[in-house]
């Protein structure tokens, strides 16, 4: 599985993004899906999960009510929703698939200004 994540950008506290990552492949809909974060200079950290099925997700308390992470796979993508950022949700967000990460796409960055 290959990934292949976009939407990130700069923005200023408050605001949103949202960021897609694509999967190739027709294996998509097998795995639950992921997204993780470093932020410079720390240990890369759990986000949010989705089952295979978009029905049941997963957050990081500092995430909860203000992240959302949803799956199309008629289209091998899934989503994270971020609103009410944050500068301290600055960092390089990365997607994953399979419930332990099997399989990482490369980062892209978000940068969040107060």
């Amino acid at each position: 599985v290959q990934l292949q994540a976009s939407g990130g950008g700069l923005v200023q506290a408050g605001g949103s993004l949202r960021l897609s990552c694509t999967a190739s492949g027709r294996t998509f809909s097998r795995y639950y899906m992921g997204w993780s974060r470093q932020a410079p200079g720390k240990e890369r950290e759990f986000v949010a999960r989705i089952n295979q099925y978009g029905t049941t997700t997963n957050y990081a308390d500092s995430v909860k009510g203000r992240f959302t992470i949803s799956r199309d796979n008629a289209k091998n993508t899934v989503y994270l929703q971020m609103n009410s950022l944050k500068p301290e949700d600055t960092a390089v967000y990365y997607c994953a698939a399979g419930f332990t990460g099997d399989y990482w796409g490369q980062g892209t960055q978000v940068t969040v200004s107060s």
